[in-house]
C-alpha cells in the first residue's frame, strides 16, 4: 500500500483518519474485545467476518478535494460512512478539525454534523411534497434559524447553483439534475466546513452528469470546502480531484496525484486500474513544455503550467506557431511546440514527467 500524504509544519488537517477498521459480521463485536488491540484480519475472514475497511490511515488538508474510488465492494462508501459517523468505526481514531468524533456523544455528534459537514448521495432523499426553496431551508429550519432568515439564505442557494426562477417547483417538476442541484445547494445551506458527497451523479445520464461536474468545479472555486468525493467513474475523478485513494478489499491501494496514479503506479492493481488512461488527461502543460528561446516567434494563444494536456490540444495543433506557456500571475514560463502535445497523444509517453 502506498499512501502519500501532504505535510506542512503550519497547516492542520481538516480529517485524520488512524488505523481505521470496520468490521460487519455477527462475531464481529466479541472478536474485537477479544483481540487485545492486535486485529488480525484474516482470522476475522475465517469467522465469517467482512472486513469493509482495514487498517486505513490518512489525512484531509483545508480546501483539499480528495477522491475515493474503487470497484463496488471495494469498501469505499464505508469509509466515507465512519468518518461521518452513520457507520461506527469498529477500531480506530477518526479526528475532525482535532476532535475524535468516535468519542463524541449524541449531542455533540448532532452539533458538528450540523455546523461543519454537508451531505450529498446518489439518491437526492428530497421531500416530495415541499418546494425547492423548502426544501433547501429545512435543514436551517431544523437547526432554529428564523423562517425568513433561513428563506433569504435557501434564496441565495438556489441563486448559487443557478436554480433561480425554480424556486416554487416541487421535485417531480425537476429533472435528475436539477433535483441533484437542489440536492447540493440544501447540503451546502448550513455552510458546511466539510462536504462529503457519496456518488452523486452517477444516476445521471452523461450530458447531465458531465454539467454537474462543471457546476461542481465552479462551486469549488468560489467556495474552497474541504471534500470527500466518492466516485467509482475513473475519468470523472480525474477530473475534479487533487488527490485520489483507490481501494480494494478495504484497503488504500494508492493515495497520490492524479498524475502520479497514472504515472507511477504502486501496485499491479492500481496498474491495471489505469492502464487505459490517457496521459493527456493528467499530464499537464508544464511537464511537456520547453524553455523560451530569446526572439522566438510566437502565437497569439497563451496556454497556462497547470492546464490539463488534453483540455487545450486541440487549439495547440491548430497554432502553426509556438504557444506561450504562462504561470498564475501570466509570466511566461516556457513554450510549447505542436510536436511536444503530438508526442504526448500519440509517441511513447513513458519518459514523461508529471
Amino acid at each position: 500500500m502506498s499512501v502519500q500524504t501532504k505535510t506542512s509544519n503550519t497547516i492542520e488537517p481538516v480529517i485524520r483518519c488512524k488505523s481505521v477498521y470496520k468490521i460487519f459480521g455477527d462475531n464481529a463485536e466479541k472478536m474485537m474485545k477479544d483481540s487485545g488491540g492486535v486485529i488480525d484480519t484474516e482470522k476475522l475472514k475465517e469467522a465469517g467476518c467482512i472486513v469493509g475497511v482495514n487498517n486505513i490511515s490518512f489525512e484531509v488538508y483545508p480546501g483539499e478535494l480528495l477522491i475515493i474510488m474503487g470497484l463496488s465492494g471495494s469498501g469505499k462508501s464505508t469509509l466515507l460512512r465512519c468518518i461521518s459517523k452513520l457507520t461506527t468505526a469498529s477500531a480506530g481514531e477518526i479526528f475532525i478539525e482535532g476532535e475524535d468524533i468516535l468519542k463524541m456523544s449524541n449531542k455533540q455528534l448532532i452539533d458538528i454534523r450540523r455546523s461543519k459537514m454537508g451531505m450529498v448521495f446518489q439518491s437526492f432523499a428530497l421531500l416530495p411534497h415541499k418546494t425547492v426553496l423548502e426544501n433547501i431551508a429545512f435543514p436551517l429550519q431544523v437547526k432554529g434559524i428564523s423562517t425568513s432568515d433561513s428563506i433569504k439564505r435557501a434564496q441565495e442557494m438556489i441563486d448559487l447553483v443557478s436554480l433561480s426562477g425554480r424556486e416554487n417547483h416541487f421535485p417531480r417538476e425537476l429533472s435528475g439534475g436539477q433535483q441533484q442541484r437542489v440536492g447540493i445547494a440544501r447540503s451546502l445551506a448550513i455552510e458546511p466546513d466539510i462536504w462529503f458527497l457519496d456518488e452523486p451523479f452517477s444516476a445521471l445520464d452523461p450530458l447531465i452528469r458531465r454539467e454537474m461536474q462543471d457546476e461542481f468545479l465552479r462551486l469549488q472555486e468560489s467556495l474552497n470546502k474541504t471534500i470527500l468525493f466518492v466516485t467509482h467513474d475513473f475519468d470523472e475523478a480525474l477530473r475534479l480531484a487533487d488527490r485520489i485513494a483507490i481501494m480494494k478489499d478495504g484497503i488504500i491501494e494508492q493515495l497520490d496525484t492524479p498524475a502520479n496514479i497514472v504515472l507511477h503506479p504502486a501496485t499491479e492493481y492500481v496498474r491495471k486500474f489505469t492502464e487505459q488512461v490517457p496521459r493527456e488527461k493528467v499530464l499537464k502543460i508544464k511537464a511537456i513544455m520547453e524553455p523560451v528561446v530569446p526572439g522566438e516567434q510566437l502565437s497569439d494563444l497563451e496556454v497556462f503550467a497547470e492546464d490539463i494536456i488534453a483540455t487545450v490540444a486541440e487549439e495547440v495543433l491548430n497554432t502553426e506557431r509556438p504557444v506561450a506557456v504562462v504561470d498564475v500571475n501570466g509570466k511566461m514560463i516556457g513554450v510549447l511546440h505542436r510536436a511536444n502535445v503530438v508526442h504526448t497523444l500519440f509517441g511513447n509517453n513513458d519518459a514523461v514527467q508529471p
